[in-house]
């Protein structure tokens, strides 16, 4: 039997008792490992060896998680804080307990995001409890690390493992491991005699100038064997859903909104009928910026009649707020909390000119909170921001826009509850059924905007509004769980890669 020269080097190397690996029988047969992987393959094809793989992987840990190997995991102090302030017996006030801990800047949201999950105990309103009868010395995640730095990762649990590498303390590399055997046809092949036949794998100018290439064996090639895998990018799941629902308001005869995402609190909260004492406008909610501290131009009559429905209302029994109103506040700026800054925006006249019923408007933009990290929360997330300007809109012409647009995305159990915002009456909340966990979900806020927001814009007419979020239409579409799995610092890349798009 005549083969070619690597085939015959890796039936010689291969052995008929025991897997051998193809990086073992490449050295031994002096071949470069995907050379010989391309013979055994061959080799395969015809029956002679067999090849089997196997994917280990190998974890490694981050700067982060070599740090916590070294101290501690941020939610274990604030666990000792929470104990040693006594919060073992009843609730304490979560800043005391933060401050006393010594986390600073994100290490407190990692603390606060895993520390109930864990089941350390409780946050609410505020205020902490420490369950007594955890032992945080027995943290698996803590275990896990500690044998990963060992180099004893079989003797941590998986569970615990996935999870490092979600938070980003642990990198995995996987590595496909081939291995060979001979069959009884490879070692009676051997036995019968095996010789390298003179064989051509490259067509090359001067085998066709000589015109040799008439009279050469060439090399045969299997086509089926498996090549390298040759990892690439590919657009983001969250921007691929993004665009689809770009494409679905646009079908609806919606036009797209653009504007920025620092923006006056006029733009993001005055406008909206917003009292400037309002919780949501603190710090805690919302991030200012430093410098520049606030806008260089407002619209003076706009500024004037915005001031005027806050302090005093609009139309005869129209009440205002009673409260102060200060322009340098309104001049503000801040990360946009929501894109009703952009609807603000268009609505006056200031982005496009002044507008005529009726008109429809979307923008699918980020914006930022001030939030605490949880399966469903970020600190900066994707809006579905729209709105419809025509005369005599009704709720019922929301909840149909609401059943249409998600029945794009195969979402027909919407549930409706009513709600209470300072810039819309009548309002509500929308929430649709997980598909994995079965939990009602909230996606999105919406209703009619008041007459306290529409007069001082100068719009005579009806406009419904709302703010959906299109991480949690993601959530509901592919049963996502986590939002910090589809991105963030603690996204899972592997997720990513595998999952397929839904059309």
């Amino acid at each position: 039997m005549k083969r070619p020269q690597a085939q015959v080097a890796v039936l010689q190397a291969a052995d008929a008792q025991e897997d051998r690996r193809i990086d073992d029988v490449a050295s031994e047969a002096d071949l470069q490992p995907q050379a010989a992987a391309r013979a055994a393959f061959e080799l395969e094809a015809d029956g002679l060896v067999a090849v089997s793989e196997e994917t280990v992987a190998h974890y490694e840990l981050t700067e982060e998680g070599d740090r916590y190997v070294r101290e501690s995991l941020p939610e274990q102090d604030l666990y000792a804080a929470a104990m040693d302030a006594g919060a073992g017996d009843g609730p304490v006030q979560m800043g005391q307990v933060i401050g006393a801990s010594g986390l600073e800047g994100g290490a407190v949201d990692i603390a606060l995001s895993n520390y109930a999950r864990k089941g350390y105990g409780e946050i609410d309103s505020g205020e902490i409890t420490a369950d007594p009868d955890v032992s945080p010395g027995q943290d698996p995640e803590m275990l896990a690390l500690e044998a990963v730095a060992d180099g004893r990762v079989d003797d941590a649990e998986e569970a615990a493992l996935d999870q490092l590498e979600r938070r980003g303390l642990v990198e995995v590399h996987e590595e496909t491991i081939r291995s060979v055997v001979l069959t009884d046809d490879g070692v009676t092949a051997l036995m019968e005699g095996v010789e390298v036949a003179e064989t051509v794998d490259q067509l090359t100018p001067e085998l066709l100038t000589s015109g040799e290439w008439d009279e050469v064996e060439f090399t045969e090639y299997n086509v089926e064997a498996d090549a390298e895998d040759a990892p690439h990018g590919k657009e983001h799941i969250l921007r691929q859903t993004a665009n689809r629902v770009k494409d679905t308001l646009v079908g609806m005869g919606f036009q797209e909104m653009e504007g920025p995402h620092v923006d006056a609190q006029f733009w993001i909260n005055d406008c909206l009928f917003m009292p400037q004492d309002h919780p949501a406008r603190t710090h805690w909610d919302q991030f200012a910026l430093e410098q520049p501290d606030e806008i260089g131009d407002l619209p003076e009559e706009l500024v004037d009649r915005v001031r005027s429905a806050h302090k005093e209302g609009v139309g005869p029994d129209g009440e205002g707020y009673h409260s102060p109103w200060e322009e340098d506040v309104a001049r503000g700026l801040d990360l946009r909390g929501h894109t009703t800054s952009l609807s603000m925006r268009y609505l006056s006249g200031e982005e496009v000119g002044e507008l005529e019923p009726p008109e429809r408007y979307f923008s699918v933009e980020k914006v930022y909170r001030n939030d605490t990290l949880d399966p469903t929360h970020l600190l900066e997330f994707f809006q579905i921001e729209g709105w419809v300007m025509a005369e005599d809109l009704s709720v019922r012409d929301l909840m149909g826009t609401f059943t249409e647009f998600y029945e794009q995305f195969g979402i027909t159990d919407l549930e409706f509850k009513p709600h209470y915002n300072p810039y819309t009456e009548p309002s509500f909340e929308l929430f649709g059924t997980h598909p994995e966990t079965g939990e009602i979900v909230e996606v999105g806020n919406s209703g009619i905007f008041r007459d306290e927001v529409l007069e001082p814009l100068g719009v005579d007419c009806d406009v419904m509004a709302w703010g959906l979020s299109l991480e949690r239409l993601l959530m509901l579409i592919y049963g996502f769980e986590d939002i910090r799995d589809v991105h963030g610092t603690l996204c899972d890349l592997e997720l990513l890669r595998e999952t397929e798009v839904m059309h």
